[in-house]
């Protein structure tokens, strides 16, 4: 287990324990009460530690190496029934993004999302996440194919942003994000979208158009990184931390915006402390959007999210 510099208290308490534990077995001295302390004050800082994140602790913990990443989610909530899709028919297939059928129960989705790396070699086969135009491209075929068949479409976010290299841009990677944006809000089928780790720019908004948008309780959703924005701002990463304060990417920040519908909640700690709790509230979360939605018509459907996206902002007439 991996811990971030304010987690540091939590380490040095659960060394503690083990320690205390370690004397227990190897000893006759009864450490009983000596644990049971130490185990007191360990919950009682490890509440006190995420009751109070600041934005930017919050968008450190959605870049936790150790938190699950898209297909840990599809596979874990479809298990052996997820299929996975490849290419875009027309360039080749983008490993940053990922696509196929599944099925939870006896309902079955189209899951569309962001893959990150483990390692080295994974992230770069995964290119960190960052999807060139063919994988936005990608995207839309598996969701104009779901819309065919009338399968509703998920889609997981976790990007710091789409590709920005001089390949993608003449490949036409702002008019593929556009497209997609464009086709989105025209699906004659539900799609529900959930933010599982970093919610990037224009990356996460190619996929990121749904009836019901979500956000798990550590993560974030922003035009702009904090570090690209304090380094724009005041030429320099120094602000990262009073640029997500600023930006107010949280998912409190975006609910109170009304520009996300809900927030799941996340096991004490992060989505990786926990993860069979975060993949089945997950899952009960997506079975619950998807059970207001079935019943609406194509029509219905296209209305109500184009409503929905109209209403988002304020202006002066």
């Amino acid at each position: 287990m991996e811990y971030l510099e304010f987690e540091l208290p939590i380490k040095e308490l659960e060394d503690q324990l083990k320690k205390c534990k370690v004397i227990g077995e190897e000893s006759e001295v009864d450490v009983t009460e000596t644990c049971d302390q130490i185990e007191k004050k360990l919950k009682d800082t490890t509440t006190d530690i995420y009751k109070n994140l600041t934005p930017w602790q919050r968008v450190q913990l959605s870049r936790h190496p150790d938190r699950p990443y898209t297909l840990d989610y599809i596979n874990a909530i479809c298990g052996t029934s997820f299929l996975e899709l490849h290419g875009d028919r027309n360039f080749k297939d983008d490993k940053a993004m990922i696509g196929g059928l599944g099925k939870i129960g006896d309902q079955s989705y189209m899951f569309i999302g962001q893959q990150k790396g483990y390692n080295t070699k994974t992230r770069q086969y995964r290119n960190f996440g960052m999807a060139n135009p063919e994988g936005y491209r990608k995207a839309l075929r598996l969701m104009k194919s779901a819309e065919k068949f009338g399968i509703p479409v998920i889609s997981f976010l976790d990007t710091p942003g789409a590709y920005p290299g001089l390949e993608a841009e003449e490949r036409g990677q702002g008019e593929a994000i556009a497209r997609n944006i464009l086709e989105m809000t025209r699906l004659k089928v539900p799609v529900i979208t959930i933010v599982i780790g970093e919610g990037a720019s224009g990356g996460a908004l190619g996929i990121g158009v749904g009836d019901k948008v979500l956000m798990l309780e550590n993560t974030w959703y922003s035009v702009i990184s904090p570090e690209s924005c304090s380094s724009i701002l005041w030429r320099s990463w120094e602000y990262k931390e009073t640029a997500a304060e600023a930006l107010k990417l949280t998912a409190t920040d975006m609910k109170k915006l009304k520009l996300i519908d809900g927030i799941i909640k996340e096991p004490l700690g992060g989505a990786h402390r926990d993860r069979a709790k975060t993949f089945k509230a997950v899952a009960n979360t997506i079975e619950k959007h998807f059970a207001e939605l079935k019943n609406l018509s194509p029509t219905e459907l296209v209305n109500q999210r184009m409503e929905k996206y109209s209403n988002m902002g304020v202006y002066k007439g």
